[in-house]
């Protein structure tokens, strides 16, 4: 049996999770393609796909093997793409996780640049704010602020984001505008869950940062919706600059304690480990990087 054949045929339906589904886009037989499979599952002495009659998923040998060889495959498909032709155009869809307050005008600039540069790649993008298993999800990359990274995969920093503590002038003007860090204790909270529980905030980084405990009104994962809650006046927030910049500039926010210095944290690309990386995805972190992105006109973010 071919085993080039067996491992794009395991990687395609590792990552369609459907044996149907590829036996159809290859034109072979359903028991075929899963022969396939077995093959590769002998040759590694390990089973690599979880099969019910309803779902198939990887195994975490599956996910390892599949993270391993999936840039392999690529890398020979587009090694058979430089015979044809003097440079590989990046192409296919780019599959991205990004934080949801990047859904703003500024980024979407950057991607729509990208795209009018490298018109065959398809922008295929996650801004839920759920978290992802870049290899089991078949993600190409994530956006992410968190230091935290999972093993196997490796962070590209690509530049700082502040984050500012906000609220409404007329929340303010009802409630009273701090003077000074201790009075934030027991004032109304948005709180960004998977950061904040029971109003308790750190402002800044490090052990020595001043603490607060703020009182939640509401909390929500979704970074979009608590910052139209401040904006209608229903608590203070913590919000990433970019998205709450022109707010602070035409006065329909307020910064709060503006001389206690803004907490900044790394927005880092984070991918796979590969010694291998696709076109698409390469193109995409070096534009981000560059002069057209977070090197030029994202720089202030």
């Amino acid at each position: 049996m071919d085993s080039l054949l067996s491992l794009r045929v395991f990687a395609a339906v590792a990552e369609a999770r459907s044996f149907a589904a590829v036996a159809d886009r290859l034109d072979i037989s359903a028991a075929m393609t899963s022969k396939h499979v077995q093959h590769i599952e002998a040759e590694v002495g390990a089973r690599l796909l979880n099969r019910t009659s309803r779902s198939v998923s990887l195994t975490e040998a599956g996910a390892i093997y599949l993270a391993a060889v999936r840039p392999l495959l690529e890398g020979l498909d587009e090694a058979g793409a430089r015979l044809a032709q003097s440079t590989i155009d990046p192409r296919g869809t780019l599959k991205m996780s990004l934080p949801v307050w990047l859904a703003e005008p500024g980024f979407v600039r950057v991607l729509a640049a990208y795209r009018a540069r490298y018109p065959e790649v398809t922008l295929d993008l996650d801004l839920s704010g759920r978290p992802v298993n870049l290899v089991e999800d078949g993600y190409d990359l994530a956006l992410r602020v968190s230091p935290a990274l999972d093993e196997g995969l490796i962070a590209r920093r690509l530049v700082d984001i502040t984050f500012h503590v906000v609220a409404a002038p007329p929340l303010l003007d009802r409630i009273g505008r701090p003077q000074e860090v201790a009075d934030l204790n027991g004032m109304p909270f948005l709180a960004y869950s998977p950061v904040s529980t029971g109003g308790r905030v750190r402002l800044g980084l490090g052990p020595n940062a001043p603490e607060v405990r703020m009182t939640p009104v509401m909390q929500s994962a979704n970074e979009t919706l608590l910052f139209q809650a401040a904006l209608e006046g229903m608590g203070i927030a913590i919000m990433p600059h970019p998205v709450c910049r022109s707010y602070l500039a035409e006065g329909k926010l307020e910064r709060l304690l503006p001389d206690l210095p803004a907490p900044t944290v790394a927005l880092s690309a984070i991918y796979p480990d590969l010694s291998y990386l696709p076109a698409k995805t390469r193109s995409f972190l070096d534009y981000l990087a560059g002069p057209e992105g977070f090197g030029g006109p994202l720089g202030a973010l």
